[in-house]
């Protein structure tokens, strides 16, 4: 008992008070979307393009700058369409982008999964966040395995880092503001 009444003093030494908001300024709630999607195919494999909008918040960069990671999450889903048949799903794609802020070295690294988690290094944010939020070509599928002359739907959502603290510290800082944003799903539907 004694070891939780001291974390709790401690923690509100650290952090004396809650945000507060005024009324008059209403809190935007900014809208993360996937735009510039985009499939197209290479010799043997079909390809997706697209690019995550309004990602990063002022408290994401700050937290990064501290040199906690940030991952980003990407759900990508092929489907057979036909009319008065249900989608079939073909393929169920997931991609991790991570970015982390080397504070020894003060650059940014990116390493993206589908480059078999290759890191790509930055001296700039505004360089390392345009990398972060594209997905550039990744192969979903061999061609040999779609059906010519047949409708097909490509979806794509992106869920960013979830920032998260040890469970006996959830409840003594309830005020933090945790975010959870996940896109809707962004679709583009060809024939092949």
């Amino acid at each position: 008992m004694y070891h939780k009444t001291l974390i709790i003093l401690l923690l509100f030494i650290i952090f004396p008070f809650p945000p507060t908001y005024s009324r008059a300024e209403p809190v935007q709630k900014r809208i993360v979307s996937i735009e510039e999607l985009t499939a197209t195919t290479s010799e043997k494999h079909l390809l997706l393009f697209a690019t995550l909008k309004n990602s990063f918040t002022s408290e994401m960069v700050e937290i990064l700058d501290s040199g906690i990671p940030l991952h980003f999450t990407f759900y990508i889903e092929l489907h057979k369409t036909a009319e008065n048949v249900p989608d079939e799903q073909i393929i169920a794609l997931t991609l991790q982008h991570s970015m982390v802020f080397d504070t020894l070295k003060e650059n940014y690294k990116v390493t993206l999964e589908e480059e078999k988690n290759k890191t790509h290094t930055f001296r700039s944010l505004f360089e390392a966040q345009k990398l972060i939020n594209e997905i550039n070509g990744i192969e979903v599928i061999l061609l040999s395995q779609l059906i010519p002359d047949n409708l097909y739907k490509l979806k794509i959502r992106a869920e960013l880092y979830r920032k998260t603290l040890p469970m006996s510290l959830h409840n003594v800082l309830p005020f933090f503001s945790w975010w959870d944003v996940k896109t809707g799903w962004h679709t583009i539907e060809f024939k092949y």
